[in-house]
């Protein structure tokens, strides 16, 4: 029978790679690729679905005006989202109890395949409500697998991740993120030019959807030449791993409810910001300020590259002044030049493109630093649960629904003004949870404490003075 003495021995060598090394270096390359290329497939996903949602509105939502039919196309991206907490609900647990790399091959498989679905899918014409039915369960799937990916890619990446080193190294989530957005833009982009408008209404569409079955299996593939991540085996060694899915999350809402309600917080903030940014805005440009299908592209194409440019930047950034500098000079930016910049954009392209980037680059420094200040929030034997149920619930909540909300509410009121107005609003929310949140940078995301705070060894040292 393993004794504690020889699991402290064991444990020791689960240790983290070393930057320094070469083989460190290899292994911590590898790890990046593969969490990125699993978030890069997701956001692909929605990426596509944003900026093809005019194709999507004539061949699932053709009834009534356009309107109302571009609502029903943007409710159907919302839907995923509700779905999202009850992915979170089950992976999380299952992430803290299984291991990440093994969850996580199980979500990308989910996601790229309905993404991929999603492209053979028959339209209204054909099999009416059918269709329509067919792509929001589809959507419901992609929801689901969605509830684990991002919380288990961000964990994963950040319990592989040197501490000094854990805000470049998580950037490069985010710049995966983005890049698949980016991606799912320029590929529409580029169909756009080369079939048309009446080839990309007719069949084009598809063909981005496609495309996420050969990124899934390169996802997978990654993943595969993976070991679990150091911080997992040593717990998973040290018997520290929850002994049921229910226990774990009893364990995450009795004991760590501050940092879940400070998390939901900063959740908010951030995803209203991305999904009217990147989410909404395709549609924003087009139906509201009269931009071509074209147009719009090129300039959230070039807004996003500007972004994936700066991501690295922004989380080494975030290794020296901290995470907490960055998101408070994010929230307050964002607040201040939110209507000016979207007074801007209503002016035409060059303004668009001005205020879009402006806006984009504030909210880069909050986006850098996902995979470094939300994962170190929890301890490592609730970390997933505790990442992928809160940030699922106020992402299917405040976030998803920021395009609908958006569209829906410029409708009611006739003032393009909205999108600006619903930030700043989330901006404030962001703002109140901010203090509440602990500076985590440099701080070990090993055992059972809560990082930043002291060890159990640590704490027997600080009594024993006292003691003697």
């Amino acid at each position: 029978m393993m004794t504690p003495a020889d699991r402290t021995t064991d444990s020791a060598a689960f240790t983290a790679p070393q930057i320094e090394t070469a083989e460190g270096r290899k292994t911590i390359r590898r790890a990046i690729a593969a969490s990125a290329v699993g978030n890069a497939t997701e956001w692909f996903d929605y990426g596509v679905y944003a900026v093809v949602v005019v194709y999507i509105t004539a061949n699932f939502f053709p009834g009534g005006d356009t309107g109302s039919g571009t609502v029903w196309a943007l409710a159907t991206f919302a839907v995923s989202f509700l779905v999202r907490p009850l992915g979170g609900l089950v992976w999380g647990p299952l992430g803290d109890r299984l291991g990440r790399r093994r969850v996580l091959a199980l979500t990308i498989m989910l996601m790229a395949g309905a993404t991929f679905c999603i492209g053979l899918l028959p339209t209204f014409d054909r099999v009416g409500y059918w269709a329509p039915a067919l792509l929001v369960f589809l959507r419901m799937v992609q929801g689901f697998s969605t509830g684990g990916e991002y919380g288990g890619a961000a964990t994963f990446m950040a319990e592989y991740s040197p501490d000094r080193k854990r805000g470049f190294c998580g950037s490069f989530l985010e710049f995966g993120t983005i890049f698949g957005f980016a991606l799912g833009t320029a590929i529409t982009l580029f169909l756009q030019i080369i079939l048309g408008e009446q080839a990309m209404t007719d069949w084009g569409w598809r063909l981005p959807f496609l495309i996420a079955g050969p990124m899934g299996l390169v996802g997978l593939y990654l993943r595969s030449k993976l070991e679990d991540t150091p911080v997992f085996r040593e717990l998973e060694d040290s018997a520290g791993v929850e002994a049921s899915t229910g226990s774990a999350l009893k364990d995450l809402v009795s004991r760590y409810w501050r940092p879940m309600l400070a998390m939901t917080g900063l959740v908010i903030a951030l995803n209203v910001a991305n999904y009217t940014l990147l989410g909404y805005m395709p549609t924003y440009l087009e139906s509201q300020i009269g931009l071509t299908a074209n147009s719009s592209l090129t300039l959230i194409l070039v807004g996003q590259l500007v972004m994936m440019c700066l991501i690295p930047f922004a989380g080494s950034l975030s290794d020296r002044v901290g995470r907490k500098p960055m998101w408070w000079t994010s929230l307050v930016g964002l607040f201040v030049a939110a209507i000016p910049m979207y007074l801007l954009i209503g002016t035409g392209f060059v303004g668009a493109l001005i205020g879009f980037a402006v806006l984009g680059i504030l909210y880069v420094l909050q986006l850098a630093t996902i995979s470094a200040t939300f994962p170190a929030m929890f301890p490592t034997h609730v970390r997933f649960a505790g990442f992928a149920v809160t940030y699922n619930i106020a992402t299917a909540l405040f976030g998803g629904t920021a395009p609908l909300v958006n569209e829906a509410l410029i409708g009611a009121t006739g003032n393009l003004l909205v999108p600006a107005f619903y930030m700043m609003a989330a901006c404030l929310v962001g703002m109140a949870a901010l203090p509440f949140a602990r500076e985590t940078v440099g701080c070990s995301l090993r055992g059972t404490d809560l990082p930043g705070d002291p060890t159990a060894a640590e704490r027997r040292q600080q009594v024993a003075p006292a003691g003697a």
